[in-house]
């Protein structure tokens, strides 16, 4: 896959994304950042069934942006199966 961008509006704040997707233990992952902040790490998460960020940086992230941001990897993301 590729890398991606694509833009977001949440809470009336415009978002710029970037997703490197990149395979961890024949896992897909996605190494993202916006706006220039530093890079969050996205991989997919059993339990709630979406990508989530990981790692104690995860909690800096807005519930809003996470969700769009998880969204949107899911809809470019092959098919699980």
């Amino acid at each position: 896959m590729k890398k991606l961008s694509f833009n977001l509006l949440v809470d009336g704040v415009p978002y710029m994304v970037k997703a490197e997707p990149f395979s961890f233990n024949d896992e897909l992952r996605y190494n993202v950042s916006f706006n220039g902040s530093e890079t969050f790490i996205f991989a997919w998460d059993e339990d709630t069934l979406r990508y989530a960020p990981i790692g104690e940086v995860a909690t800096e992230l807005s519930m809003a942006l996470e969700q769009e941001i998880a969204s949107r990897l899911y809809e470019v993301t092959p098919s699980r199966e």
